[in-house]
């Protein structure tokens, strides 16, 4: 047999080498993470549960979820040890002290318009003017030019038509 054939199998063999000595390292450091778990420390578990380490066992991992609720889980079902601040920003909400160097995003555009007046006047100035109604307007806010009685004037054949029932058999009518 030639090089030449010989090359896929070889290629293939040495990717598939690759591939199973990464995922040995993912799961050693996976391990090496479950064992260095000690009471008081935040975890996530595969399921998504937040909860604080209480005990740690040789196979599993006793968890205080809430006051009062302490669960037994395995240790091979938790899916990460957070760090303090990570666990207290997402079960507690408390941000970290920010940096001073970061921009901070204003909740308004009142500080990002060029005008030097203060947002308190430009809202008086408007309440000045005439309200503005945005509703439909009533049928005595017409103008009187226009005929009110335009139906009356209508033919009695289209009158006809509008009181005889309309059919709903879903057939054309064959007149």
């Amino acid at each position: 047999m030639s090089l030449v054939t010989l090359l896929p199998f070889i290629v293939l063999i040495g990717a598939m080498f690759l591939m199973t000595r990464s995922a040995k390292r993912k799961q050693s450091a996976a391990a090496q993470m479950r064992n260095d778990m000690q009471p008081g420390t935040g975890v996530r578990t595969i399921g998504g549960l937040y909860a604080t380490v209480k005990e740690v066992n040789e196979e599993t991992v006793l968890l205080d979820a809430a006051p009062g609720v302490d669960l037994v889980f395995a240790k091979n079902s938790i899916g990460a040890v957070l760090t303090d601040d990570e666990y207290n920003r997402i079960v507690h909400g408390i941000e970290h002290d920010l940096k001073s160097d970061v921009s901070v995003v204003p909740d308004d555009a009142s500080s990002l318009t060029e005008s030097d007046e203060p947002a308190a006047d430009a809202s008086s100035d408007a309440s000045d003017d005439k309200p503005i109604d945005l509703g439909k307007k009533d049928a005595v806010d017409e103008p009187a030019d226009k005929p009110v009685a335009a139906k009356a004037d209508e033919p009695t054949e289209a009158k006809a038509a509008e009181a005889e029932p309309k059919k709903t058999d879903g057939e054309p009518d064959a007149k």
